[in-house]
């Protein structure tokens, strides 16, 4: 029977780079500014979904996908952004997804 439970995304290692403490800031900076502008669409996406709901009683794949991919990206960013790992993460969104297969 294959095993069936999520990769776990926050994970902790021991050893951390002295140097890398002060490419984060930068990291951080763009992650934000990327974040922010990724959350103000978003939210412009769920406003949308809401009267979406209400006119029509359903939701709409895009503006759903869209929000999803917010949540993805804010999350897999994390480990990073909370000095639990070292590996850089893109600052453009990509393709994430919050459980591993």
């Amino acid at each position: 029977m294959p095993d069936t439970t999520p990769t776990r995304i926050f994970v902790y290692e021991r050893e951390a780079s002295r140097l890398e403490l002060f490419v984060r800031i930068v990291y951080w900076i763009a992650i934000g500014i990327v974040a922010w502008i990724y959350g103000l669409l978003a939210m412009i996406c769920l406003f949308l979904q809401w009267f979406f709901i209400l006119i029509l009683g359903r939701r709409q794949q895009g503006l759903s996908d869209f929000a999803q991919g917010f949540f993805e990206y804010n999350v897999s960013r994390m480990p990073y952004m909370y000095f639990m790992t070292d590996v850089r993460p893109r600052i453009l969104p990509d393709t994430a997804r919050i459980y591993k297969d």
